[in-house]
C-alpha cells in the first residue's frame, strides 16, 4: 500500500509538471495546448480522488493502521 501511495504521489507531480508544459509552451495552437493542460490538471484531480479512496478503502479493510495521537488526548 506505501509504494501505491508514492506511484500515486508521482503520478500527481508528473501531471502537474505535464499541464506547466503545456502552458508554457507558446508554439501550438491555443485551442489544442488548453485542452491537453486540461487534460492534465483533469487527470490530477481523478489520480487525487482516486488516492483518496484508496486510502479510505485500505483503512476499512485494515490493511492501513493510524498511527500518531490517539483521540482525547
Amino acid at each position: 500500500m506505501k509504494y501505491l501511495v508514492i506511484l500515486a504521489f508521482f503520478a500527481i507531480i508528473a501531471s502537474l509538471a505535464s499541464a506547466l508544459f503545456f502552458m508554457m509552451r507558446s508554439n501550438s495552437s491555443g485551442k489544442s495546448r488548453q485542452q491537453k493542460m486540461a487534460f492534465a490538471l483533469a487527470m490530477r484531480v481523478g489520480i487525487s480522488i482516486l488516492l483518496f479512496v484508496s486510502i479510505l478503502l485500505g483503512w476499512k479493510l485494515g490493511y492501513l493502521h493510524p498511527t500518531g495521537i490517539t483521540s482525547g488526548q
